[in-house]
Parts: structure tokens; C-alpha cells; sequence
């Protein structure tokens, strides 16, 4: 998920582009501006929900956080700079407290350097969507039924 027109914010949509066309068995990947309503009903029913966005935590360009929602709250300060109306951590939070949400939400965070106007990640941000890649195939292919 996230904005493809304000450089790293687009990492999600970048992931999510790539893993369609891997046309993996049981998957479906849904590109998403990230906004928080919109997140809950695209994961309403769903089993395992997968999110991938850009975060702004002050750590070094690049680093992947895996938050399991489960587990532990998404940090709200991750969104900060965000250009959704209602972040990814409020609607995580907002399912918790409506008892919607999915029995298994990861969240991969990816953080990110330049945020300004523009189309195209920083090297170092798309140097961190392969690593995404193999970190979220690998998690589909350990859930996939035979």
C-alpha cells in the first residue's frame, strides 16, 4: 500500500505489483492507497492479511520491521508522516477494538528516506523490496495448504 507519486510511500504498491505477478496459489494481492476504512474491508474475511508501507521511525533508510498485529500494537509514530486520513495503525487498532481483525495481520514496514513528490524509490528503499519479497513469499509458502 501507499502513494507511488511521493517516492518511498510507494514501496508497497511496488511489492505488491511484483507478487502479482508471481501468481502465487491461494493469494490475493490487493494494491491499496492505505487509507484505513478501505484496509478493513479489503481484509474482511480474509485469513492471513499481509501489509507492506512505508515507515518514518528515524531508523536507517531500508531497515524491514515484521510487526505481528497479534503480538504487539503498530506503532502509531511509524505513520507519522503519512498521507492517509486515517493510518494503518488506527485501523489496526480500530479492527482490535471491533474484534475484526484477521487471525493472522502482519505488517511490513520498510523504512524510508525520500518522501517528497515524485515517481520511484531510493536505492536503498528498492534495494529493500526484494528482501520483502522473500521474506513475504516465504511466509505464503509456509501457510499454503498442499
Amino acid at each position: 500500500m501507499g502513494n507511488e507519486f511521493r517516492r518511498d510511500d510507494g514501496v508497497g504498491v511496488e511489492v505488491a505489483r511484483v507478487l502479482k505477478t508471481m501468481k502465487l496459489p491461494h493469494v490475493r494481492v490487493i494494491e491499496q492507497t492505505g487509507e484505513g476504512a478501505a484496509l478493513m474491508d479489503a481484509w474482511a474475511g480474509a485469513e492471513k492479511v499481509i501489509l507492506v508501507d512505508a515507515v518514518l521511525s528515524g531508523q536507517e533508510p531500508g531497515t524491514i520491521y515484521r510487526i505481528n498485529a497479534h503480538e504487539q500494537q503498530v506503532p502509531r509514530d511509524f505513520f507519522s508522516y503519512t498521507t492517509h486520513a486515517f493510518s494503518v495503525a488506527e485501523a489496526v487498532e480500530m479492527a482490535r477494538t471491533l474484534g475484526q481483525l484477521p487471525p493472522t495481520l502482519i505488517v511490513y514496514g520498510v523504512e524510508g528516506k525520500a518522501f517528497s513528490e515524485g515517481i520511484g524509490l531510493s536505492p536503498i528503499v528498492e534495494q529493500a523490496v526484494q528482501a520483502v519479497l522473500e521474506k513475504i513469499v516465504g511466509e505464503i509458502y509456509a501457510a499454503t495448504p498442499e
